[in-house]
């Protein structure tokens, strides 16, 4: 029984749709060929491109593999260029930290060799938020002073335009992200710019998994009434008035703060809420009560 044209076309699309880019031991991460589809319109194909990235990432066994299907990804999304790293990276070369990115050699350099990397904006305004942002927001984020406008005109000066930056602040580690950017004269891919944020975040937990496989040391168990007192600890109350709060003994509330220092094997307190803070015990506004005092 003779094969209809359309399905001859179908499987041919199958078949000609992704080609191996590289391989390890054991398994493969395909990329889809940009140049065998027509170009992405609509939700449908863009999602797509998110789900499969998303898969993809997860089959990377090193941040070299990250880096070529990142860049893929982010040319199939509109840009030209991207960066995903620890900020502190750039500050302290060598650090074991990640950094995969694809921008321009001589705006790399600038930034360390200048010194550029502790004040720039982008930077600065992944801190603030736990949303994408494009470069446009900076102002919004961060109070740009000539320093800050500086390094964003050296950054045009080597090429890079507008840009889409997905923070990446991870309790206990240090502050990341994964940005991307057109080339100047380019506009900035308005309409992908949420999928743009999903391929970002994936990205980034592709490269912690890679650079970063050994989890801390899981958070020792506190009861109820040792994270209160953690709490009224952080806000500098003393045993006398964290009992007085919580209506039990001076030594009783003792006890309890004796014990959460054991937990975490400190001798202060000062150790103790930092430690606190660091698990998720306690936040910063735990700390600060709402007048703005510290108790």
């Amino acid at each position: 029984m003779p094969v209809p044209p359309r399905a001859i076309k179908y499987i041919h699309t199958l078949v000609t749709r992704a080609r191996p880019v590289f391989a390890a031991p054991g398994q493969e991460v395909w990329l889809a060929r940009a140049t065998a589809r027509a170009p992405l319109r609509g939700k449908a194909p863009v999602k797509r491109l998110v789900d499969r990235f998303a898969k993809d990432a997860a089959l990377c066994a090193d941040l070299d593999q990250l880096r070529l299907l990142v860049e893929q990804a982010g040319k199939d999304l509109g840009f030209d260029y991207f960066a995903l790293l620890h900020h502190s990276v750039l500050a302290l070369p060598g650090s074991a930290r990640i950094r995969i990115e694809n921008y321009p050699d001589g705006w790399a350099e600038e930034l360390v060799v200048r010194g550029l990397a502790v004040h720039d904006p982008v930077h600065l305004a992944s801190r603030r938020t736990a949303s994408g942002f494009a470069w446009a927001e900076l102002g919004s984020l961060v109070r740009l002073d000539q320093r800050h406008r500086s390094i964003l005109e050296r950054s045009r000066h080597h090429g890079i335009g507008a840009g889409f930056t997905v923070p990446a602040n991870v309790p206990g580690e240090p502050s990341g992200s994964c940005s991307f950017a057109v080339r100047t004269g380019r506009d900035l891919p308005l309409e992908r710019l949420m999928c743009t944020e999903l391929v970002g975040a994936h990205a980034f937990r592709a490269a912690r998994r890679i650079a970063m496989p050994s989890p801390g040391p899981e958070r020792p168990h506190l009861s109820r009434r040792e994270i209160e007192c953690l709490r009224l600890v952080a806000l500098g109350k003393t045993d006398w008035e964290a009992a007085s709060i919580l209506g039990i003994g001076v030594e009783t509330a003792r006890h309890y703060v004796k014990r959460a220092r054991a937990a975490y094997d400190v001798v202060s307190r000062t150790q103790l809420v930092v430690h606190g803070l660091r698990d998720d015990w306690l936040t910063f506004e735990d700390a600060i009560p709402p007048s703005g005092g510290m108790g």
